[in-house]
């Protein structure tokens, strides 16, 4: 399949095999995937103070007959002003983990959508020895300056890292980390070579899965 290339300043074409990612865009899989991944990055420490955890006094009010008055018990009743919450939040952990394979299952389907959509360039990066704003943004408006993008690594590259963090809406991954959230939420995906490669390995549709 021809994409989109960016070498030596220039945005050409050039042919790659995305055969491994398939045809085969799993919506549902991959919705439960980037719900899981949302659920995992809650914080979980939203806390409201229950009747037992108010400051106030245990005394009862008044009596509880022959005042014309509502019964009371205490001042902590969720009912009045200072009171406890009732059935508030409490920390929790809201992660959880599906099976590996059905997160790499997303994963390809996030990236085939990406392929349909015409969302996945190739750059070579490997110029990136050192931070410079300059060279990433003239990278950038080769493919007419996206809104979002991710930038795939082969590799950990600092300097590549350093060169676009302060782009607005513009993201460093290696393909090792990369999940099908960030490839949702990436927008324009600019790959190198050697990141696709390892993608296909890592994520490639087995004759299993491409019977199912």
């Amino acid at each position: 399949m021809k994409i989109k290339n960016y070498t030596n300043g220039k945005v050409a074409e050039a042919e790659l095999d995305l055969a491994p990612f398939g045809d085969n865009v799993r919506i549902r899989t991959l919705k439960d995937a980037v719900v899981m991944y949302h659920a995992n990055s809650r914080q979980g420490t939203a806390k409201t103070k229950e009747r037992s955890e108010v400051h106030g006094s245990h005394a009862k009010p008044w009596k509880q007959k022959h005042t014309g008055r509502a019964r009371a018990g205490d001042k902590k009743s969720p009912l009045w002003r200072k009171g406890g919450t009732i059935f508030g939040p409490h920390p929790r952990d809201f992660s959880y983990h599906p099976p590996a394979q059905q997160r790499r299952v997303a994963l390809r389907a996030a990236l085939a959508g990406k392929i349909r959509d015409n969302e996945l360039v190739t750059a070579d990066l490997s110029s990136f020895s050192a931070p410079s704003a300059k060279a990433a943004r003239a990278l950038l408006s080769g493919f007419q300056g996206p809104r979002r993008a991710l930038v795939i690594l082969a590799a950990p590259n600092a300097s590549a890292w350093k060169s676009f963090r302060n782009f607005p809406g513009v993201v460093v991954k290696t393909a090792a980390e990369l999940n099908a959230r960030d490839v949702v939420a990436g927008g324009l995906l600019i790959a190198e070579r050697a990141a696709i490669e390892a993608l296909a390995k890592r994520v490639g549709e087995t004759k299993k899965e491409g019977a199912a």
